[in-house]
């Protein structure tokens, strides 16, 4: 069946729509690029067409990219490099067309989709939100590999290709005219006959697209002459250096193949970008990025339950109770998501506090231009806040977001239950607290359920789902369904202490704290962290986490889980000299309020060495070393919550940790890690662990039993 429609209008110009059957959105498949080819051959045979049309037959979706699954089939650089010189050639068959070719994109128009566009020779987009434009490659490990490094200075200007090409980002419609991808801007219902109406004028000679010239005299000076372009290259070049800390070779290779075009011409170019393609096709990373994507792609499709009867109810209204930091920040993706929130806190003065909070958040995306004024108004309008119960009756789900105090958040349960409707589903924000012992104050258990959201909430992408025995199944696929619809990543866990990400965040936390113990200079043992790919250094997030909510967890922790998470006795110092980190500037660095009255982390504060054991006497680390302790501590914890039923899959697992804790995206997630290490070698190190630290290093069962197995936690 064919992919691609052609229709000719009285005017002589043409319509391609694409259509891939079957599918919800368009790719880019080795076998529809043929079929591309072969009816491009044909239109380069007409003299009578006037102009051609490229549009979707999808409601919502241009061209998603190319169709990933092939990219694992590839097994040598030769063969992507091939893959890659052949989307070239075909691409250049659209830009060589001696008619003007206009594409007419609405819905996700994203790598190779977005390489398709350039290649035309004029570009119009809808305003709808769904539309997104954008080149991701780097996030798969990848460049564009079928000409876009090389169109994106033609048509963007270097500056902009550079940074379009390198961070993988997605951009609005307003915010893509802005960056010169597309021409114009245009109502959905008016595409198809704009874009047409551009055809004809282009064929007439009355529209002639501008080439990109830089605006300004310093965008000239940068882009414009030689010295200019070596000082964006050479700038590029240290901002992705410092950014991926040598991990993630992409953006890098995606500059190079930019920089030879410019300077030695399209044809360098052109194979710069193919062999670069080649040679990043059959990376690890690569692999292990790809595989990421297939699990938050699938993800997306998952209820939440192995029983698909089961249907979700419609969240339309949320109630928030708590407007903090947590509380303003899921008033504001909800808003967002085109619900109506209500939120409650026990004075006018936290009541304006959360709306503003809402507002920063939703005037950041203005400035952004990712919604227009009128948008921003309606996002406002959405969020009402008070100080009684009013409004909370007609709720279809209510949060509770105040503080980790299981009495308190008692309280609120039995007061505000009086207030829900029947059907409402109540959900707790918490980090640590057991969802079933909050559930006992409740009336309705079954409707209970725990909501795990991270800070800051409109920026942090996972949605930790926390169910009890008591639970029920609509409960939990109408919780995965709000998550989704606030753009979230929803993984479903089962109750137990900690849950999965604040239980596996535990050990690390409390390995960080026994190397402190010993010794470490902070800023090295923060920086062995991010050398091995975490955003942040342990000392830096137990910092933005707070001391004091760090402490109170590990206590729970201790707890439940005994010795094997005993912290180290001298952390209790910092607590008794009221060192809680950022939020009263006092921790393990200093904080200071910039002109902008924000608070920022300066170096270390080097009297906090004072309450530690060894005091100022630092010793060095050996960076390898304390990686593995930390990283082993976490992922022998991962297996633990596998083997006790906490998880659902490895894959939830590897998201939660990504997601949620900034596990190194190209080590796959925590089980992908361990399958590329080996279970064998895993087993073999926290052996060694144990004997040099004992019981907190003791190989969790599952552990042993696959690696003895010579087993994996992918088949794939």
């Amino acid at each position: 069946m064919s992919a691609l429609t052609l229709s000719i209008d009285d005017e002589k110009i043409a319509t391609l729509t694409f259509n891939l059957e079957g599918e919800k959105v368009n790719k880019l498949s080795r076998a529809v690029v043929e079929e591309a080819e072969h009816l491009l051959e044909e239109l380069t045979q007409r003299h009578d067409l006037r102009g051609l049309v490229f549009i979707s037959g999808k409601e919502d979706n241009f061209i998603a990219g190319a169709d990933v699954n092939e990219f694992l089939k590839v097994t040598s650089a030769a063969q992507a490099t091939e893959l890659s010189r052949y989307g070239q050639r075909v691409l250049q068959k659209i830009e060589d067309l001696k008619f003007p070719v206009v594409a007419a994109i609405h819905g996700a128009c994203l790598g190779g989709g977005m390489e398709l566009a350039l290649a035309c020779h004029y570009r119009i987009s809808t305003d709808d939100k769904k539309t997104l434009l954008g080149q991701p490659e780097v996030q798969l490990g990848l460049l564009p590999g079928a000409g876009g490094t090389q169109r994106l200075p033609r048509v963007a200007g270097l500056k902009n290709a550079i940074e379009i090409a390198t961070s993988g980002r997605n951009y609005r419609p307003r915010q893509a005219l802005k960056k010169g991808l597309v021409h114009e801007v245009v109502p959905s219902p008016l595409l198809l006959g704009v874009a047409k109406a551009r055809a004809r004028e282009m064929a007439d000679g009355k529209l002639k697209p501008r080439p990109y010239k830089p605006r300004g005299i310093v965008a000239w000076l940068l882009e414009g002459n030689f010295i200019g372009q070596w000082l964006l290259f050479g700038r590029a070049q240290d901002v992705i250096r410092k950014k991926t800390h040598g991990h993630y070779p992409a953006p890098l290779r995606a500059l190079q193949a930019i920089e030879t075009g410019v300077q030695r011409g399209s044809k360098a170019g052109f194979q710069n970008e193919s062999e670069g393609f080649g040679e990043l096709a059959i990376t690890e990373v690569s692999r292990q990025l790809i595989q990421l994507f297939f699990a938050t792609t699938d993800i997306k499709k998952d209820s939440g339950l192995d029983d698909a009867a089961v249907q979700p109810r419609e969240i339309s209204k949320v109630g928030i109770l708590g407007a903090g930091f947590m509380g303003a920040g899921i008033a504001a993706v909800s808003s967002s998501a085109g619900m109506t929130v209500r939120l409650r806190d026990v004075s006018d003065e936290a009541c304006v506090k959360g709306l503003s909070a809402c507002t920063r958040v939703f005037e950041d995306r203005f400035k952004r231009r990712s919604i227009s004024k009128l948008e921003l108004q309606e996002l406002k309008d959405r969020v009402t806040a008070t100080t009684e119960f009013t409004g909370f009756a007609t709720c279809d789900l209510v949060v509770e977001a105040v503080f980790e105090d299981i009495e308190l958040k008692h309280r609120i349960i039995r007061e505000v239950e009086d207030h829900l409707p029947e059907e409402c589903i109540f959900g707790s924000n918490t980090s640590s607290l057991s969802i079933a012992t909050l559930a006992e104050a409740s009336r309705r258990p079954e409707q209970f359920i725990g909501l795990h959201f991270f800070s800051p909430v409109h920026k942090m992408p996972l949605l930790e789902i926390i169910a009890t025995p008591k639970t029920s199944k609509q409960t939990i696929a109408t919780s995965v369904a709000y998550g989704k619809k606030i753009g979230k990543f929803p993984i479903v866990v089962n109750d137990g202490v900690g849950f999965y990400t604040s239980r596996i965040l535990g050990p690390y936390m409390n390995e960080a704290s026994f190397v402190l113990e010993e010794g470490a200079p902070i800023e090295a043992l923060d920086k062995a962290l991010v050398d091995y790919g975490f955003p942040v250094g342990p000392v830096t997030l137990l910092d933005e986490v707070g001391i004091d909510i760090a402490a109170k967890v590990g206590k729970i922790l201790l707890h439940e889980f005994g010795e094997r998470l005993r912290p180290p006795a001298g952390m209790e110092r910092l607590m008794a000299d009221k060192r809680l980190g950022r939020k009263n500037r006092r921790g393990f660095y200093r904080y200071v309020e910039d002109r902008h009255k924000r608070v920022v982390r300066k170096g270390v504060d080097n009297t906090v060495y004072d309450l530690l054991p060894a005091g100022r006497r630092h010793k060095p680390i050996d960076p390898a070393d304390v990686q593995q302790r930390l990283s082993l501590a976490m992922l022998n914890e991962c297996a633990l919550c596998l083997e006790e039923g906490i998880l659902r899959s490895p894959r939830d697992g590897d998201i939660g940790a990504v997601m949620g804790l900034g596990f190194p995206p190209f080590r796959g997630g925590p089980f992908r890690a361990m399958d590329s290490m080996g279970l064998d070698n895993v087993l073999r190190n926290l052996e060694s662990l144990q004997q040099r630290f004992g019981e907190r290093f003791r190989p969790a069962p599952l552990i042993v039993k696959m690696a003895k197995g010579n087993k994996k936690f992918y088949s794939s």
